[in-house]
């Protein structure tokens, strides 16, 4: 339920709402715009008398959500909201570029492909540390020299990282981690994320291979339910009948994402595709789709990568596909303000 109020509610008013909410047992999520503030009811909300709510003077409008997510909800956040990592914005018309390689694999490695993205226009590292990999044979990633690595790249360059976590017992070698990262497969780890919700800390959250978007939606919720609000969407291709590609990317992702909730929406096309050609058209279809961002795979070597070789780009192509990225950008940005 949500209860919208008039432009000239008082304090005094909104305290005596707020208490006699919370006697009812409800939580409240109060968002506040330039010209209208809401209050998100989250809990059972039956037993509450909506005409007597409307009755009062303070408020303009209330709605039951019919939606099992509350906190994730466009409608209880009508504003986007904007995750800040170290002053890099992702959200509310701020687009970041995430770029690195699958896997962290050696110093002169992740410390080349680093310097090369950032020149490139990359704002964020990307880089596996811990690796989930479908072959307990494949290599399994540095793990915590790989975070080791991932850090002093980022004492390197001055850019925020963002790397994978894949279990509740490696949470400690995450504390100086910009951006945690839940990987698809751990997009339903429930108790995972139950942990991250206690965190201040942002959570980049992937789409699970065989995931709804209410689905997708629902692990946010967990997320946010324990009081982290720092939650970014990404979609990275969805399991279909389809062998052409890795996966299939799904775009229109994008917009019902965004009509859903307020939170920022990230394509990766290098998992979708699964192909390194095919990266440089979804990523520009997904940037003309509106997402707030990419994560890309970039690696100095490809053919001699550890994992996911044949999705990663060249530093070069990487650094050309950034060229045209901002050029649709700019086309879309003068597209708007002509349409006023």
């Amino acid at each position: 339920m949500i209860i919208v109020l008039k432009e000239n509610y008082n304090s005094k008013q909104l305290d005596n709402l707020k208490q006699w909410l919370t006697n009812q047992g409800v939580r409240i999520h109060e968002s506040y715009g330039v010209h209208q503030a809401i209050l998100g009811l989250v809990g059972d909300t039956t037993h509450i008398d909506i005409d007597l709510l409307k009755a009062l003077e303070i408020v303009e409008d209330v709605k039951r959500i019919q939606e099992p997510y509350k906190n994730a909800n466009r409608k209880f956040h009508p504003l986007d909201t904007v995750v800040d990592i170290n002053g890099v914005k992702i959200g509310g018309g701020h687009f970041q570029i995430i770029a690195g390689p699958c896997s962290v694999e050696s110093e002169a490695q992740i410390m080349e492909v680093a310097q090369a993205v950032k020149a490139a226009g990359a704002t964020l590292l990307r880089g596996g540390a811990f690796k989930p990999r479908t072959s307990p044979y494949a290599f399994q990633g540095l793990r915590q020299d790989g975070i080791k690595l991932l850090l002093e790249a980022k004492r390197l360059t001055g850019l925020p990282v963002v790397t994978e976590i894949m279990d509740i017992s490696q949470l400690e070698a995450f504390e100086e981690i910009d951006v945690i990262q839940v990987g698809a497969r751990n997009m339903q780890n429930f108790e995972l994320l139950k942990k991250l919700s206690t965190l201040h800390k942002p959570v980049l959250l992937k789409r699970g291979l065989a995931s709804t978007i209410q689905e997708l939606l629902m692990s946010a919720e967990y997320i946010m339910s324990g009081g982290n609000t720092q939650v970014i969407l990404c979609e990275r291709g969805i399991r279909t009948f389809e062998t052409a590609t890795r996966n299939t990317l799904d775009i229109s992702a994008v917009p019902v994402l965004k009509g859903l909730s307020h939170l920022p929406v990230l394509i990766d096309p290098s998992h979708a595709t699964g192909v390194a050609k095919l990266v440089p058209s979804m990523a520009l279809a997904a940037t003309a789709a509106g997402c707030d961002g990419l994560i890309i795979e970039v690696h100095n070597d490809p053919p001699r990568a550890l994992s996911d070789g044949p999705q990663s780009l060249l530093p070069e192509v990487f650094a050309g596909l950034v060229r045209k990225i901002n050029r649709v950008r700019t086309a879309i940005c003068e597209t708007a303000e002509k349409r006023g």
